[in-house]
């Protein structure tokens, strides 16, 4: 199997803590070293020769799926489409990788909607136009404007309407083939929440991953694509939200990579070993799994139904002071040193308005921040702060300087345990997901594609 703790992507980021029975955790597992090649079970000899002459460069990402025509018109404009809706300008180069990327998901889309018509499901045009106009008006667009943008950004209609047809065929197939055959019993969701209440106070991730499905014919070429993929992120010039939404195979591929909140013990070995050593805001990968890499990304930490300081919400005023263009650094950290002293002498919250006019600063009020959303470094400032008393200033010549006053704190109550139809629906949501994943795999299975 692929992955056996799959969340779906709607509307269940909050339910992380009970994504799947609260395994007992297995043998120890490590990370896929750098320099090491995964093993493939199979007999290769130590000296290979290859005979015969691969040039990815002839390739063309077309195809014909079950006798349905797959054109490079159709790559090109879905590329196109993930540009624009990314907001990326990408080289050709990048443009190269990722038309076989988005060949692959062509495909499956396209088993997907033939699948579904086999069961006599059919989505109607009203029904894709209805979701259409719903992305144009994400996009603050009306349908016709939205049309001529597509356009003009080298994608079309057509291309984003398939993606829609597919995406409704697949759910509802889904709705109608696999979610009445999946059960969750009482003892099962009782069970869950007996060892829920048994990990209080055990450390939960918050995770983001990309997943890379690999056959023991492709896998020393997945792996060496995944490593490639981990330094493009360690780069940062995307986030790792832009490389889950464009190259990851997983279902969690709709809400950017992310599998919410998760403990090591709900985890396949590998992924749970990894976390354990991971730090905050740090990726790991790739992974080997069965099936494929993965490559995990952390974005926080807490623990299992324990009151998290950082989910304080905090009542705050905020200051700026703002540098005349052209400040150097050195008369930056000087106006800095001066702001810094006339906010640490500050007598609380109602006197911030009066030393802001004195020494030219702006005050905005903001009464619903949590600790945990802001960045790391004011994070554990804000932890230490007594009401009534400012931050350190902090800043850049270009942007100003500025300093946060607490002026109030609402402690976070302790962690309560989900509801147990909260539990059943995770659970069944999971198995959904899990067997849409072997369905799938069984379509590519018994596909005849014509590469062309």
């Amino acid at each position: 199997m692929k992955h056996f703790y799959r969340s779906d992507a709607v509307g269940r980021k909050a339910m992380g803590a009970v994504m799947l029975a609260l395994m007992a955790g297995g043998t120890m597992a490590q990370t896929v070293p750098d320099n090491s090649v995964p093993s493939t079970g199979l007999d290769i000899p130590a000296n290979l020769q290859i005979f015969g002459k691969l040039d990815p460069n002839i390739r063309k990402p077309t195809a014909v799926v079950n006798e349905t025509v797959i054109t490079g018109t159709d790559v090109d404009q879905r590329v196109a489409l993930l540009a624009v809706a990314n907001g990326t300008a990408l080289s050709p180069e990048d443009r190269d990788k990722l038309k076989l990327q988005i060949l692959r998901q062509l495909i499956d889309e396209t088993l997907q909607i033939q699948e579904a018509k086999v069961s006599d499901i059919t989505i109607t045009p009203e029904e894709i136009a209805q979701s259409f106009d719903r992305v144009a008006k994400n996009f603050g667009r009306t349908p016709a404007a939205m049309r001529t943008f597509l356009r003009e950004a080298g994608s079309s209609e057509r291309s984003l309407t398939r993606q829609i047809e597919a995406e409704l065929a697949w759910q509802r197939y889904l709705r109608r083939k696999i979610e009445p055959t999946t059960n969750v019993s009482d003892e099962e969701v009782k069970g869950i929440l007996a060892r829920l209440q048994e990990a209080k106070g055990t450390e939960e991730y918050n995770v983001k991953e990309i997943f890379l499905s690999a056959t023991p014919a492709n896998g020393q070429q997945v792996y060496a694509n995944a490593r490639q993929l981990v330094q493009e992120v360690q780069k940062g010039q995307q986030p790792f939200e832009y490389f889950a939404r464009t190259y990851s195979e997983a279902t969690t591929k709709a809400v950017n990579g992310d599998l919410g909140w998760v403990r090591t013990a709900q985890l396949p070995d590998p992924l749970a070993d990894a976390l354990r050593t991971m730090q905050v805001g740090q990726v790991a990968g790739p992974i080997e799994l069965p099936g494929g890499f993965s490559l995990l990304y952390l974005t926080d930490k807490r623990q299992v139904l324990t009151a998290d300081p950082r989910d304080a919400r905090l009542s705050l005023k905020q200051l700026t002071m703002r540098f005349p263009a052209g400040t150097t650094q050195a008369e930056a950290t000087t106006r800095a040193a001066a702001f810094g002293r006339a906010t640490q002498a500050l007598q609380g919250c109602g006197s911030v308005e009066k030393v802001a006019a004195a020494i030219g600063a702006e005050v905005v009020d903001n009464d619903t921040v949590r600790i945990r959303d802001l960045p790391a470094q004011l994070q554990e400032i804000m932890l230490k702060l007594q009401v009534g008393q400012s931050s350190p200033p902090f800043g850049s010549p270009q942007d100003g300087v500025r300093a946060l006053v607490l002026c109030g704190r609402d402690d976070p109550k302790s962690g309560t345990l989900p509801r147990a139809d909260q539990v059943q629906d995770q659970l069944e949501q999971q198995r959904v997901n899990l067997r849409a994943q072997q369905k799938l795999r069984d379509l590519r299975r018994d596909a005849i594609i014509d590469y062309r």
